[in-house]
């Protein structure tokens, strides 16, 4: 339902019952609007900024300062000259003089600028190194801890404000990202309620908004859903038994996105599906030619929960693919590894039947450890695939996680593309991602509301459904922010391989 449609009828919509836009409940949301669905890319974490570029342009306001005090003392010199010739040159005297003050103004402004960057600079360093002081403290790295506190000090003695400033770029990126789940949870209490009626309408939405902020904050401040570079999975899990099925066919499905497209209106149809080809396939072009190609990929419905492309380079060395299926079952035990339990397990970091048979059918594939790996996740796969990068078994080069309830940080050795929808209540459990940027160079996290408009249709969670992400992956693509060329790169190494072989497998517990 748009909110256009919502706007029309008259209060109570001629039923007598509440809606998410009458009275108080109007004012409320007029404080938090809609959003517009528009696609955010960054470099991740709380503050997205290159301090060393607010420095260099910095500097280059002070150095347009002193190109300033040459043109005023040379502007002074002609002053002179024309008031020493006062009856023939006086306005043009008063033209200097006004000129002169005019230049003293910008540089009083260029001083100003340059301050202002230098502090802001300075804050949103401070924010690194409380990330990086929070990453040294787990590790129980006592010179590095030693030495970040030192520069810490550093900073603040010379900068006494940005302390206060950094503070507050961590308290905002700490209450913010919850704002959209917790706004459309509000609204989906009041539409529930007010199925009973109005006064359960206030109740609703005040209950359902109170206890999805609760849960917010408690997986922020708890920090289940970010996993550190130490992080490893404990126990033992299986036996669980794979077994190849026939491969689906690569690039069906993708939506069709215009160049520059930003929002949920840009995506247009879908391209058919061809023939399903034999459980395993040989091509020289069967490598994904964009993010969304790849996010199509993941298994979804039918046998299939794990496909690995295995790839021969030109220069005989061999790299490959895995693409992780997400939840299957909403059960707990059973058959199927990919349900409940298998979540559960994963996210509070034991190994699970789903993360056993994923590394059994890599085996299975014929992908030894130490070999070059590139993974693709959604929701469950998504945590199995960041476990893959941080146990270390596997030479993880890059991962690309759609709808993850966690957020790994994955070191400098692996590009990270995290793709995630803000009223995804899945991806609320990662408690608002890393305060830092993760990941080697590149790394970025795409993500936008799904679905702006909301009410009793998000209790199915459309926004965690993989062809939510599909879409969201093909915007990605025709964004054209520079970022996205490194996971570009990937494919079009991919492509390049002469030998391709594709398998998927089924798994079962037992």
């Amino acid at each position: 339902m748009s909110a256009d449609v919502r706007a029309k009828p008259g209060p109570g919509g001629g039923s007598g019952h509440a809606r998410p836009d009458d009275g108080l409940w109007g004012d409320l949301n007029g404080l938090a609007p809609d959003s517009d669905g528009s696609l955010q890319i960054t470099g991740g974490g709380a503050v997205s900024v290159d301090t060393e570029t607010l420095r260099s342009t910095a500097d280059r306001f002070a150095g347009a300062r002193v190109e300033l005090d040459g043109v005023r003392a040379r502007l002074g010199s002609l002053a002179n000259m024309l008031l020493g010739e006062r009856r023939y040159a006086w306005d043009a005297a008063l033209t200097a003089s006004t000129l002169d003050t005019r230049l003293l103004e910008a540089q009083t402004g260029a001083d100003r600028i340059a301050a202002s960057l230098l502090g802001a600079a300075a804050a949103y360093e401070l924010v690194e190194l409380d990330a990086q002081l929070h990453a040294a403290r787990a590790t129980g790295d006592p010179l590095l801890i030693e030495s970040l506190e030192a520069r810490r000090a550093r900073v603040i003695a010379e900068y006494p404000d940005a302390a206060a400033q950094a503070f507050s770029a961590q308290y905002t990126f700490a209450t913010e990202w919850r704002h959209e789940i917790v706004r459309q949870a509000t609204r989906l209490g009041v539409e529930g309620g007010d199925l009973v009626g109005p006064p359960w309408a206030v109740a609703g939405g005040a209950a359902l908004g109170a206890l999805t902020f609760a849960g917010t904050v408690i997986t922020g401040l708890g920090g289940t859903g970010r996993l550190a570079p130490d992080a490893r999975l404990a126990g033992r899990a299986g036996p669980v038994t794979v077994t190849p099925v026939p491969a689906a066919a690569p690039a069906g499905g993708i939506p069709v996105v215009p160049p520059g497209a930003a929002g949920p209106a840009a995506v247009g149809p879908s391209a058919p599906s061809p023939a399903a080809p034999s459980a395993t396939a040989t091509s020289a072009a069967v490598a994904p030619q964009s993010l969304a190609a790849a996010a199509s990929r993941v298994p979804g419905a039918g046998a299939s929960r794990v496909r690995v492309e295995k790839y021969t380079m030109p220069d005989g060395s061999r790299q490959a693919v895995v693409y992780i299926a997400g939840m299957q079952s909403q059960g707990f035990g059973g058959d199927e590894p990919w349900d409940n339990t298998s979540n559960l397990e994963l996210y509070n970091g034991d190994m699970s039947d789903s993360y056993a048979a994923t590394e059994a059918a890599l085996a299975a594939a014929g992908v030894e450890p130490g070999d070059a790996l590139h993974v693709v996740g959604f929701s469950q796969g998504g945590m199995i695939g960041a476990h893959l990068a941080l146990e270390g078994d596997y030479d993880v080069q890059t991962l690309v996680s759609l709808g993850s309830p966690v957020d790994a940080d994955v070191g400098s050795g692996t590009l990270s593309v995290s793709v995630r929808h803000s009223d995804d209540a899945v991806v609320a459990l990662a408690g608002g991602g890393h305060g830092e940027a993760v990941g080697a160079p590149g790394s970025f996290v795409a993500e936008r509301v799904y679905d702006p408009s909301s009410g009793l249709a998000d209790a199915t969670l459309p926004a965690h459904r993989l062809t939510a992400y599909v879409e969201t992956a093909a915007l990605v693509d025709a964004s054209g922010d520079p970022r996205v060329a490194g996971v570009q790169a990937v494919f079009d190494g991919l492509g390049q391989a002469p030998k391709v072989e594709v398998t998927e497998y089924a798994a079962q517990r037992g």
